[in-house]
């Protein structure tokens, strides 16, 4: 007969398999959270997969990427013979005739490596779809955690090399954002709502990218004295504010970079006209 003090039976109670094992508490429910925990990954989900949806049906609509003066982020720089043909503006011809598919792909690898590595991403998918684990408190399914150290997660520790060229593509968007004040005979002077809305897109890019913990990290990670670097101490307590935001300017900046191609695309496809302020 039970006595009320006796240990648990571990055996018919405790349910095996990923961190649910012998060695941890008894308890038969799968976990004690009452509250409507999915709604966070569920949400991940919707949106991460809206944007992967339609950034690949415009990587490879190839087509309507580029109205006077505006240039959609997806397919900048055109580095392909074939942009001409589009009429894409000038372009690097890095890719000659032989390149038949769309320029967006060359492009697109880049930006896509660096947000699939960022720390926050990471977080994001792990919950959402590798449900590992998919809330706080609540177990992951799978039987065993290895973490990143083999394939294909291993591949998350390339970030810092993806951070130097996502520099370069917010380089290139600054450059086009630069370019949306002049008109279709290349004069300065036009503003239209492209305009502002290439403006509000590069200042989320930058936001995102240099509150990325890899530049926290090459800001001033190393430093064993802080009054020693005074420049880069201030450069470093900026970066760390931006970085307590980092998962709302990660999700902003990746919006505001399709709508970046949508208005674009709208234009070139003749379904408005851009609206001029001067």
């Amino acid at each position: 007969m039970a006595t009320g003090t006796e240990p648990p039976d571990t055996e018919s109670h405790t349910v095996r398999g990923g961190v649910r094992t012998g060695t941890r508490a008894a308890i038969g429910a799968r976990h004690l959270r009452s509250d409507r925990w999915w709604l966070a990954p569920a949400g991940t989900v919707a949106g991460l997969l809206a944007f992967v949806v339609y950034s690949t049906w415009r990587a490879f609509a190839d087509a309507d990427y580029y109205a006077t003066p505006y240039v959609s982020p997806f397919y900048s720089p055109c580095l392909a013979t074939r942009c001409q043909t589009m009429q894409a503006g000038p372009n690097a011809d890095l890719f000659g005739s032989w390149w038949a598919i769309s320029p967006a792909i060359i492009i697109l690898i880049f930006p896509l490596g660096f947000r699939l590595t960022c720390y926050y991403y990471r977080k994001a998918y792990y919950r959402g779809f590798w449900m590992a684990p998919p809330a706080c408190a609540v177990a992951e399914p799978h039987g065993k955690y290895t973490g990143e150290t083999r394939f294909p997660l291993i591949l998350q520790n390339i970030h810092r090399y993806f951070f130097y060229a996502a520099l370069l593509v917010a380089g290139v968007l600054t450059y086009d954002t630069v370019l949306t004040f002049r008109d279709e005979h290349h004069r300065w002077g036009h503003m239209g709502l492209g305009t502002v809305v290439f403006l509000v897109n590069i200042v989320l890019i930058w936001a995102y990218t240099l509150s990325c913990h890899s530049c926290r990290h090459i800001v001033a990670g190393r430093l064993k004295h802080f009054s020693k670097h005074p420049v880069r101490y201030r450069a470093w307590q900026l970066i760390s504010r931006m970085n307590a935001r980092h998962m709302q300017l990660a999700w902003a900046s990746l919006f505001s970079v399709a709508l970046v191609d949508l208005y674009v695309y709208l234009v070139a496809s003749g379904a408005f006209d851009d609206p001029r302020f001067f």
